[in-house]
């Protein structure tokens, strides 16, 4: 592809070279720059890009895109490679990938769900409908992107603007004309998703979060960035409950249409909201006010869980999808890791669930609340290299919300799980909550599992969909899933039964 046609949709200057070479890749890893390719150079938070200059000309760069004001100096390129500058290369990153695989994202509709909570379930929620329709549905998400046949662990919520790129290609190339993708706010402000007119954009709720110095400055940068979604869809589908919607909305350009519970404004509104409660199983019913009206269910607990459905369906009435659908794939809807439920006895419920911090423990144990069980217990640990308040606080969040809890090793990385767990007993006993330690986090389980009495429910907090546990900079093997059929084949073992 001739450099000028990658350049097209970029406002970009050269400050050696000219357009007419052949490019035969695009790069932003060094590592992974060949011959012949484009290198855009992008100052990280850790690593700056510019560096590796002559590293990619010794490798044969074709060219590289620099950062307007980025202090490399014009003697440190060799005199055949091709130097452009731009304004910002993460957006420049984004605008010569969407040209080297062809602007995928203008040949396949893409829905994004941006917000501080839900959008991994409303994710699976929408293409869980859409697939039950007959589409062909690919996923880019905190899990893990669906492309195709082929199903890729995740690194980031919303991976760098080129792996969007190719896979939006791949994802045309295997015949899926969809994808619903998650995007977070850090997306956002770098550029990943630039480039995309969004079919859909979905507004879950804002709440403070992700607001530090390796991330936005602020809760009002943090909702500009959520924004930006609005200013690049055709229409946008927003949480009316919300109270921070008009941060959200805020010089919007879509339609918007609107979902909610408590507003009698909203354009469908979920009403006769029900909990359902059956051994092993917890759930919820509700009847849908607006277009379309008709009663759902969901094998999904809590309130939130019911805006994630009103979400979804709100998305797939424009792709003009039957009652019927909408209604099967809610019922059969699961997503690993999000309120998962675990069939290990008829006398108790035992679910695996992501909440890894304070604000989704608090909002996890309250939705439990709302089933009346006779205890909850919980089971949790934190991460290691982590903030220590946040040990502090999701302690003391147990502590008063669940009866009994379980103190185990998360990813203690390069803590030792001890220390962590210390951290955590601090919170709790500020509180009245009984509680025990276990490091080992099998023998939590193991302990909760041979300790749960009927009508418990059992919540394994923390690891969600991760399967493996870090250690000294290693990620070892470890799915709670794969753990708790090990402790229930070894109780079989022991009392003498076969499966």
């Amino acid at each position: 592809m001739k450099l000028r046609t990658l350049l097209e949709r970029l406002e970009c200057r050269f400050l050696q070279g000219n357009d007419e070479i052949e490019i035969g890749g695009v790069a932003f890893d060094s590592r992974k720059a060949e011959k012949g390719f484009l290198f855009v150079c992008i100052a990280g938070a850790n690593v700056d890009g510019h560096k590796f200059i002559p590293d990619v000309a010794e490798k044969g760069a074709a060219a590289v895109l620099v950062q307007a004001g980025c202090g490399v100096d014009k003697r440190d390129f060799p005199g055949n490679l091709a130097v452009v500058e731009t304004a910002d290369t993460h957006y420049a990153l984004a605008a010569v990938s969407a040209a080297w695989f062809g602007y995928p994202a203008e040949q396949i509709k893409v829905i994004g769900i941006t917000g501080t909570k839900g959008k991994t379930t409303t994710t699976y929620l929408i293409r869980s409908i859409l697939e039950h329709a007959g589409y062909r549905v690919g996923l880019i998400g905190t899990i893990e992107a669906i492309v195709g046949e082929r199903h890729d662990k995740a690194l980031n919520t919303t991976p760098a603007a080129y792996t969007v790129q190719q896979d939006l290609r791949e994802m045309i190339e295997a015949g899926q004309n969809c994808c619903v993708m998650e995007v977070s706010s850090q997306a956002l402000m770098l550029h990943r998703t630039a480039m995309i007119p969004f079919e859909i954009g979905v507004f879950t709720n804002l709440s403070p979060d992700h607001i530090g110095p390796n991330e936005h400055s602020s809760f009002e940068e943090y909702a500009m960035y959520k924004a930006k979604l609005f200013k690049q869809c055709r229409i946008g589908i927003v949480n009316a409950d919300d109270p921070n919607l008009p941060l959200i909305l805020k010089d919007h350009t879509c339609e918007v249409e609107t979902y909610g519970i408590d507003s009698e404004e909203a354009n469908l509104r979920a009403v006769e909201i029900r909990h359902v409660q059956k051994p092993g199983y917890l759930g919820m019913e509700f009847s849908l006010k607006g277009r379309p009206d008709f009663k759902a269910e969901l094998d999904i607990p809590g309130k939130f869980s019911v805006y994630n459905a009103l979400t979804a369906i709100a998305v797939c009435e424009h792709f003009k999808i039957s009652k019927d659908d909408i209604l099967s794939a809610l019922k059969a809807a699961r997503v690993k890791g999000r309120i998962e439920p675990v069939k290990v006895s008829d006398d108790f419920t035992l679910m695996i669930d992501y909440a890894h911090n304070a604000m989704a423990l608090e909002s996890l144990l309250a939705t439990l609340h709302d089933y009346h069980p006779k205890r909850i217990v919980c089971v949790f640990g934190c991460g290691g290299n982590r903030s220590k308040a946040r040990r502090f606080e999701m302690g003391e969040v147990s502590g008063k919300l669940a009866d009994f809890t379980i103190i185990t090793s998360d990813n203690p990385r390069f803590e030792e799980p001890q220390a962590i767990i210390d951290d955590i007993v601090t919170g709790i006993k500020k509180t009245d909550g009984k509680y025990i330690t276990i490091i080992d986090r099998k023998e939590a389980i193991a302990y909760a599992i041979h300790h749960g009495e009927e009508g418990d429910v059992i919540v394994l907090a923390g690891k969600g969909h991760e399967d493996y546990q870090e250690i000294c900079g290693k990620k070892y093997p470890m799915d709670e899933r794969e753990l708790i059929r090990e402790i229930l084949e070894e109780d079989r073992q022991k009392s003498g039964t076969t499966v």
